[in-house]
């Protein structure tokens, strides 16, 4: 995997983000989400990497980044922090301004970027999310009983932490089964990358962290924007699943594109094939996407 990429530890004040690298041209970011790490850009950044600097990070408390001592608010886990790490990531690579997508949580970290960075940020992807402000108040049986990391791992510790512990294969297994997924898109040494980092307890605590954050602080964030009428300004692209859970949830709103367009001045996209995880599922579709979003064919 990312053969040709170069790997760098960069120190950004509060964490230490691991990341990798490859490329030239402009800057464009990748963002995982859970229970994935940079591995999930695997088949899609090397082809990216022909037009871009391509960097694939882990996020704070995820993969081989470093898990800051979180606050009772959660602060350090919000994805505000999140996204500032990831001015400093960029600018160490010689990038003031850049590209960037996320997908899932990756999502989240890249929209509050865009939001609270814009001079930073220049295109904007989003991958299978709608802002976290806007799932938590359509929040039902579906989300609790289909995407269960969002109830679950808010819960005040140790529970989840207990869990997670307990059972980083079968929440692996579940997540990369479910979720309109196929299992064998997800090669062996894949899914042992996903359960050998769950394993760890500071990595386990901070991702409880982050998802706690969601449904507190970074809720309050999306709030706030929309009191003050702060808009997204760069071009977006939202994709999403079209076996996944998003376009069926919000067919009435238009489906993603409709509620994201109320957050977005400019923009665009669409169904991709497979389930939420289809970067991993069709990565030859997924770059190609993208490479034509961000390079303006």
């Amino acid at each position: 995997m990312f053969q040709d990429f170069d790997t760098r530890e960069v120190d950004t004040g509060e964490a230490r983000i691991f990341a990798r690298h490859a490329g030239s041209g402009p800057g464009l970011l990748l963002l995982h989400g859970f229970p994935e790490t940079h591995v999930m850009w695997r088949e899609v950044a090397p082809g990216l990497a022909r037009d871009f600097t391509v960097v694939c990070a882990d996020l704070r408390g995820y993969g081989q980044s470093s898990c800051p001592p979180s606050a009772a608010d959660h602060a350090p886990y919000a994805k505000r922090a999140m996204a500032a790490d990831m001015v400093v990531l960029m600018e160490t690579f010689g990038f003031r301004r850049f590209m960037v997508a996320g997908h899932d949580r990756g999502g989240r970290v890249a929209y509050r970027l865009a939001l609270d960075h814009p001079d930073r940020v220049e295109k904007l992807a989003v991958l299978d999310i709608i802002p976290t402000a806007e799932v938590w108040d359509r929040a039902d049986t579906r989300l609790a009983l289909g995407y269960w990391p969002w109830s679950l791992l808010a819960q005040p510790e140790p529970l989840p932490e207990r869990m997670l512990a307990a059972s980083a294969e079968a929440v692996v297994d579940n997540a990369l089964s479910g979720w309109g997924s196929a299992p064998d898109a997800f090669p062996p040494g894949v899914r042992q990358a996903y359960v050998d980092a769950l394993r760890d307890p500071a990595h386990i605590h901070a991702i409880c962290e982050e998802y706690r954050a969601a449904a507190a602080l970074d809720r309050r964030h999306d709030r706030e924007d929309q009191a003050t009428g702060r808009r997204i300004a760069c071009p977006l692209l939202a994709l999403w699943s079209e076996h996944g859970a998003l376009a069926e949830w919000y067919r009435d709103e238009d489906g993603p594109l409709g509620i994201w367009r109320s957050w977005a001045d400019d923009a665009s996209g669409g169904a991709m094939p497979g389930g939420h995880f289809f970067p991993e599922e069709s990565p030859i579709e997924t770059a190609a996407t993208l490479d034509a979003f961000f390079s303006g064919r």
